[in-house]
């Protein structure tokens, strides 16, 4: 069975094509943090100490049924990676490279369906840039080293097989299927200190 993607407001919908390569983490870092509070969703997003449930896999493993002309696209710099929400509702869908050769997602599980994540895709795996995190004591770190090397073989393997060009956020030629909104230095400021 394939697992239900949906935007708050049921817009966007989609699905996570199961089985396949898929790994579930908790990350920490700052700028998660600063895309939930860009979007005014931090309350749904994170956790009590600032972590996103992401769930890394493919591109092409994602398939978006209805509303793809609500997918936005921002960046909280000129080299950051692309952060894709739902328009219509910002609700967070993933987070890409900006090189669609790399084939990569890691879906914020604010748009998957939440009491199915561990059927779909097991229990996390990996806890991430815990030194961001919020209050005391700090989640302990899990590198989560075996999933890491599967979801890096998948990476290399649609590279090679040309597999990495089946991107629902990337048209034929490579370009972002919206374009991506960077923010100021101002706004990333704002965004990553707000508490």
């Amino acid at each position: 069975m394939n697992h239900r993607l949906k935007c708050g407001c049921g817009k966007v919908e989609g699905y996570v094509a199961l089985p396949g390569v898929a790994t579930r983490a908790v990350c920490y870092c700052k700028d998660c943090q600063a895309f939930a509070r860009f979007l005014d969703r931090a309350d749904r997003v994170l956790d009590s100490q600032g972590g996103t449930g992401i769930v890394a896999t493919l591109p092409r493993q994602v398939v978006f049924t209805s509303g793809a002309q609500n997918i936005a696209c921002m960046s909280l710099s000129a080299r950051g990676m692309l952060r894709w929400y739902a328009s219509c509702c910002n609700t967070p869908i993933g987070n890409t490279p900006r090189d669609a050769k790399i084939s990569y997602v890691g879906l914020v599980d604010d748009c998957l369906a939440r009491e199915a994540l561990d059927a779909s895709f097991g229990a996390v795996r990996m806890v991430l840039n815990t030194r961001s995190a919020n209050g005391e004591p700090k989640p302990a770190q899990r590198s989560g080293l075996f999933a890491m090397i599967g979801i890096m073989k998948a990476v290399i393997g649609s590279r090679l097989s040309g597999a990495y060009r089946r991107n629902p956020f990337f048209s034929a030629d490579g370009r972002p299927i919206a374009e991506p909104r960077e923010l100021s230095k101002d706004e990333r400021a704002h965004f990553t200190e707000a508490a």
